[in-house]
């Protein structure tokens, strides 16, 4: 039963949310909180796959996903938490616009994708790496940044912000995938893992798919946002430093899908391109907000 894991992993958002709730004596736990407690349910559903991978406990990927969907749900009424206490604080605003709701919005983008994706994969073995990546994503967003309630600089008070980060994060959830499934790719001849993964070719074409769905999603991600800058800064486009790491990274993968189409490119050359790809993606994300001044400083906050 395809669904049984869905059910189960809401069933157990429940579960943890009620007892939360009991304990702290509040309809409304603190969202940080509940942020906390994904990251550690990510990092333990990575953990479970791995132990599919490395003792061949048969029902492990059973249990992996189980638990992974109830992080994702949890991940999913955490956003939700934070947005209603975004009211309570009297600002009220789409929780998409600092450091820290941006990183807890990309593991969320991360675990979704993969999570609908395995639906129609033809083993389960990828949690493995998808939801380490998940995991420390949040772990980041905890250790590192402040998850701190904070009124809206004028620029952030916008609609096009909302449909810009969505849009990009979801490419980047994709791309996180890719990523994920090229580390396989290059590793599958190696030990017994070709015993857990699939054939090559569909390993190679599940990379493709995923980036031409990231890539559509990015497409539109930076659309959005060159409409919100001219909303917010009066140009379309400034060649801000994240602007500039935006189109390198949109070229990168453009060029792979193009590389596809018009030579063939497929295989180590496709898992590379993907693995390179990723790596633009993180420096555009946190290379360029932590060693690049520019107008986009503010997402360090």
């Amino acid at each position: 039963m395809k669904f049984k894991n869905v059910i189960l992993g809401l069933f157990l958002t429940i579960l943890i949310y009620l007892l939360l709730s009991l304990s702290k004596k509040t309809f409304l736990p603190e969202n940080s909180l509940l942020f906390g407690i994904t990251t550690f349910i990510y990092l333990g559903a990575g953990l479970i796959y791995l132990v599919y991978w490395i003792f061949k406990w048969e029902k492990a990927p059973f249990f992996g996903s189980t638990i992974g969907w109830a992080g994702f749900f949890l991940n999913i009424l955490a956003f939700l938490v934070r947005w209603i206490q975004t009211h309570q604080a009297g600002f009220g605003y789409i929780p998409l616009s600092n450091l820290y709701e941006s990183l807890v919005f990309f593991g969320l983008c991360i675990s979704g994708v993969y999570l609908f994706l395995e639906f129609k994969l033809p083993t389960k073995f990828f949690g493995s790496l998808v939801f380490l990546i998940a995991g420390f994503v949040l772990a980041y967003a905890s250790l590192k940044a402040s998850s701190e309630i904070r009124p809206l600089i004028p620029a952030l008070k916008s609609n096009w912000l909302v449909a810009h980060v969505i849009t990009c994060f979801l490419g980047y959830g994709a791309f996180a995938v890719a990523f994920a499934l090229g580390i396989f790719y290059l590793i599958s001849d190696k030990g017994n893992l070709k015993n857990y993964l699939p054939s090559k070719t569909t390993l190679d074409n599940l990379i493709y798919k995923l980036i031409l769905f990231g890539f559509f999603w990015l497409t539109l991600g930076i659309i959005t946002g060159a409409v919100w800058a001219d909303q917010a800064w009066g140009s379309y486009w400034s060649w801000d430093p994240k602007e500039t790491w935006s189109l390198i990274t949109w070229l990168i993968y453009g060029g792979t899908i193009h590389a596809r189409l018009t030579r063939g490119w497929s295989g180590k050359k496709l898992a590379w391109l993907s693995i390179i790809g990723f790596a633009s993606v993180m420096f555009t994300y946190f290379g360029v907000n932590f060693f690049l001044s520019g107008l986009h400083s503010y997402a360090t906050s």
